[in-house]
C-alpha cells in the first residue's frame, strides 16, 4: 500500500467494523468511493494516491466484503447505503461526492435518493437503473452464484473479475482483486447479488438532484449503453462520459484518465458550492 494512504478501521453506530483508506487533505473536498461486487476498498488502491491532495478521497470496504465484518443479514442496497451514511457521520462529513462502481454505483444512487442532503455530487461508474431483465445477471445467478459453496473456488472468482475488463491489466492487480473476492463467503455472494436483483431505481431516479457524472466503458459486458441512456434521461443534472476502449472496470484499465475525470468533476462541484 502506498505510503501516502492512511488506513484505519472504523466502527459504525450499529457496531459494524469496516476498513477505511484515504488520501489527501483531511479538510479537502470529500469524495467517498464505493467498490463493486464482490470487491473491497482495494478496487480503488491504484487510483487513490493519484487524486490531488485538495480532494479527501476515502474508500472503505462494505459489509460482507474483504476484511469488513460479515453479519448474517443486511445486504440490500438500502442497507449498504445506510452503512455509507453512518460512515460519513463517524468521519464528521456532512456532504460528499459519492462515487460508486457497479454495485457501488447502485448504492450511490440509493444514497442520493434516500439522503439527498448528504450528496454534493455523484459519479456513477459502470452503472444501471435495475437488474430486472438483465440477461448477464440472470445467468450469473442461475449458473454460478446460486450454486456457490465455501470455500469459493479461485477459478470462479478469477473468471468473474477477468470478465470485467477489456484491456489487459497487470497480473499483480488482477490477483489482488481475485484474492479479495475470495474473502467473501458464498452466502454474501448470494445475498448481495439477490439484493441487487430485487431492486429497481427506475421510478426513483428523477429524485436525484445532485450533479451526476455517468462514466461507462464501451466494452462493458454487464450493462449496455441503453442503461446509460436511461440514467442520463432520468437524472436531471447528468452527463455521460464514455471510455471507448475499456470495459466494465475502466478505472483498473485507465486509472490516470479516471482520476483526471473524477477530480475535475469533484473540483467543479466544489467550486459551484462556493458562495459568490
Amino acid at each position: 500500500m502506498s505510503e501516502n494512504l492512511r488506513s484505519y478501521t472504523i466502527t459504525l453506530v450499529d457496531g459494524l467494523s469496516v476498513p477505511c483508506v484515504e488520501h489527501g487533505d483531511p479538510t479537502g473536498t470529500p469524495l467517498l468511493l464505493l467498490h463493486g461486487y464482490p470487491d473491497s476498498w482495494r478496487s480503488f488502491e491504484s487510483v487513490l494516491s493519484k487524486f490531488p491532495v485538495s480532494i479527501r478521497a476515502i474508500a472503505f470496504t462494505q459489509r460482507g466484503h474483504g476484511e469488513a465484518d460479515k453479519p448474517a443479514s443486511g445486504y440490500s442496497p438500502v442497507d449498504f447505503a445506510a452503512d455509507a451514511v453512518r460512515l460519513l457521520d463517524r468521519l464528521g462529513i456532512s456532504r460528499a461526492v459519492i462515487a460508486g462502481h457497479s454495485m457501488g454505483s447502485f448504492v450511490a444512487q440509493r444514497i442520493a435518493i434516500d439522503y439527498p442532503e448528504r450528496v454534493s455530487g455523484l459519479v456513477l461508474m459502470g452503472s444501471f437503473p435495475t437488474l430486472i431483465g438483465n440477461i448477464v445477471a440472470d445467468e450469473l445467478w442461475r449458473e454460478g452464484v446460486s450454486q456457490l459453496e465455501d470455500p469459493v473456488g479461485r477459478a470462479f472468482a478469477f473468471d468473474f473479475q477477468r470478465s470485467t475488463v477489456k484491456q489487459p491489466i497487470p497480473d499483480q492487480l488482477l490477483n489482488i482483486f481475485v484474492s479479495e473476492s475470495l474473502k467473501v463467503p458464498a452466502r454474501v455472494w448470494r445475498a448481495a447479488l439477490k439484493g441487487l436483483m430485487n431492486a429497481d431505481h427506475t421510478r426513483d431516479l428523477h429524485c436525484i438532484g445532485a450533479p451526476t457524472l455517468i462514466v461507462w466503458g464501451a466494452y462493458d459486458n454487464f450493462f449496455p449503453r441503453s442503461d446509460q441512456n436511461k440514467l442520463l434521461g432520468a437524472i436531471r443534472n447528468a452527463e455521460l462520459l464514455i471510455y471507448e476502449t475499456s470495459g466494465h472496470s475502466f478505472h483498473w484499465e485507465e486509472p490516470e484518465r479516471f482520476v483526471r475525470d473524477a477530480a475535475a468533476f469533484v473540483e467543479t462541484v466544489a467550486l459551484s458550492r462556493i458562495p459568490a
